[in-house]
């Protein structure tokens, strides 16, 4: 996944922070669509994964207007957790390191489960 920082990335955008830098929630959320991205079309019919769980270094400030890039993988399978590891770069370098869960769930009792809470 890339993203280009923009105004509504930032840590003073997202309330995290009072710096117009990339801020660690969208890095989370990067490394998250990543995550997602490297499932690809894999995914068994009916099934969904939600994240569970994450670990985040944020190593490097990253201003506005920089490329970042986050390339996950998956390092293994366990029932239904799904483990990834995700390295965010910015110019080669990296800027973040993170350790991300998903679960499978079966998407129509996840949303379910969902519609019962609402009512």
């Amino acid at each position: 996944m890339e993203l280009v920082v923009g105004d509504a990335d930032t840590a003073l955008a997202m309330g995290s922070g009072d710096v117009p830098m990339l801020a660690s929630p969208r890095v989370v959320a990067l490394a998250e669509q990543a995550a997602m991205r490297a499932l690809g079309e894999c995914l068994p019919e009916g099934k969904t994964s939600v994240g569970a769980w994450v670990e985040l270094e944020h190593l490097s400030p990253t201003p506005l207007g920089r490329k970042v890039e986050a390339e996950a993988t998956l390092l293994g399978v366990h029932g239904r957790r799904l483990e990834f590891s995700i390295v965010v770069r910015e110019g080669g370098e990296e800027i973040a390191v993170v350790r991300h869960r998903r679960v499978l769930v079966s998407r129509e009792r996840f949303l379910d489960g969902e519609r019962a809470e609402r009512a």
